[in-house]
């Protein structure tokens, strides 16, 4: 009988020790604050809406905001915007605050969900040489001191040269960024790899699609042997929509670090038709917490 009840005095305290982990557990789970790498995450989506094609607008706008609330990323740089592009955008996502590049014409724009990223300022710079009247958007956010850029560059094969002085006006922004700010450019650049190599890039900054290893399933962001709202007499894969990417590079900073890079709009929509001609990148990116290897680079 004494075996017997020390037995089972033996149970009820392995139980009565578990029932404590487990409440601790909990109590930890229930109580515990959001991280801060949690606060330092980034997501981010480029995407040419191609606002310039009348042909099924509203069904395909409609399309971009219904993949915008799926993915909810906390910053959206756009390209090809139309006036009325940007009324419906504003209406429908209200938990955005909209940053227009331009008031008439094709534009870009930048959308910051307000709950994420507080607007600080915001500059327009023009390219003096452009015949497109194209420009770059520089947005500051603080809290995570950021600099965002989107813009598109000169299109079509023969504006090489235009578009690597575009480039060049990008560069320095990315070069010259105080050292304890992270920059990230993206857009629809048309650029071709050639002349990213005739021009190259600081080597502090990095291509988000090479740094993640060049995986062949998010290339090609213009693809006409996929995607058919346009009609050419030719098929063109291209990696024309690109991110680039610089870390704040002073010692003792907390840096960002891409994570992962998918492209999305790559369902027909019910009117037969994608979103846009292109597809959309999306490229989360986290807070590495090791900071003591930061180190300054000239380039």
């Amino acid at each position: 009988n004494l075996l017997f009840l020390s037995f089972c005095f033996l149970l009820a305290c392995i139980y009565i020790v578990w029932y404590l982990l487990n409440l601790c557990c909990c109590f930890s789970c229930c109580t515990q604050k959001p991280s801060e790498e949690e606060d330092f995450k980034l997501s981010l989506i480029t995407w040419n809406v191609d606002g310039l094609d009348l042909e099924k607008r509203p069904e395909r706008s409609r399309g971009l905001v219904k993949y915008l609330n799926l993915h909810n990323p906390d910053v959206v740089f756009l390209q090809e915007l139309v006036p009325p592009y940007v009324q419906f955008l504003k209406e429908q996502l209200v938990n955005y605050l909209m940053i227009e590049g331009g008031r008439n014409g094709c534009f870009t724009g930048m959308l910051l969900k307000k709950s994420r990223v507080k607007l600080v300022e915001s500059e327009m710079v023009a390219y003096p040489t452009t015949k497109m009247r194209r420009n770059l958007l520089v947005v500051i956010v603080n809290g995570q001191k950021l600099c965002l850029m989107t813009s598109h560059f000169e299109s079509c094969k023969e504006n090489t040269a235009e578009r690597m002085k575009q480039l060049h006006v990008v560069k320095r922004r990315l070069k010259h960024a105080p050292d304890d700010v992270t920059v990230v450019f993206g857009g629809d650049t048309n650029l071709r790899d050639a002349e990213v190599t005739k021009v190259g890039l600081p080597a502090t900054v990095c291509d988000v699609w090479e740094r993640l290893g060049k995986q062949e399933h998010c290339r090609y962001t213009w693809d006409t042997s996929a995607n058919n709202n346009k009609t050419f007499p030719f098929v063109a894969r291209c990696r024309f929509d690109r991110i680039y990417f610089r870390p704040a590079i002073r010692r003792g900073i907390p840096r960002l670090a891409p994570d992962h890079m998918a492209l999305v709009g790559l369902e027909k929509l019910d009117c037969g038709r994608y979103s846009s001609d292109h597809w959309e990148s999306t490229a989360p990116s986290q807070l590495n917490r090791t900071t003591q290897n930061n180190q300054k680079h000239d380039s």
